[in-house]
């Protein structure tokens, strides 16, 4: 169904403006409030919990502190991961969109690039966010620093995505 192959396109498309803004925003128009966000939750600053965790801190660094690096290497890695998940489904569309009507053999094999890009930010979500950020670094105890609903509404979202895109296409109707 033509109807299904646009839809998928478009998924795609639409994944791919989400990762232009996101690292606009995270690398060139506000970097220093998300920038903040990583710093809070490596410095694991606003626990309830106290101190009985803070061992796994990388504590709030200043340009003396030989942790400073440590923050913004952080971040660059969440950037570059946003970017090259949103090339790759960027990439995907525009294969889709060359191959739209093409037999589906060759339509399901364009779906490599969309498939990468949308389970490489997958494993963002889940490795960086839930994982790394609400688990190790106890981002789920502040009530000023959790991304945690954000990324488990991106993971479903993108997650939703993948499945639909991934679904195998059958050959058009003549």
């Amino acid at each position: 169904m033509l109807a299904l192959r646009h839809t998928k396109i478009a998924l795609l498309a639409a994944a791919a403006f989400f990762f232009l803004i996101v690292v606009l925003n995270n690398a060139v128009f506000d970097y220093p409030s998300n920038y903040g966000f990583v710093q809070h939750v490596l410095s694991m600053d606003t626990l309830f919990s106290g101190e009985a965790q803070r061992w796994r801190a990388f504590p709030d660094p200043t340009p003396e502190d030989n942790s400073y690096w440590f923050h913004h290497a952080f971040y660059w890695t969440i950037i570059a991961w946003e970017a090259a998940a949103g090339a790759l489904c960027a990439l995907g569309a525009w294969k889709l969109c060359k191959n739209v009507k093409a037999p589906a053999a060759v339509f399901n094999a364009a779906k490599t690039f969309g498939v990468y890009g949308l389970g490489l930010t997958l494993l963002q979500w889940f490795t960086a966010f839930i994982t790394v950020g609400a688990e190790w670094f106890l981002m789920w105890q502040s009530k000023s620093w959790n991304g945690q609903d954000a990324a488990g509404r991106m993971f479903m979202i993108f997650g939703i995505s993948l499945l639909l895109v991934a679904m195998k296409d059958e050959e058009l109707p003549d």
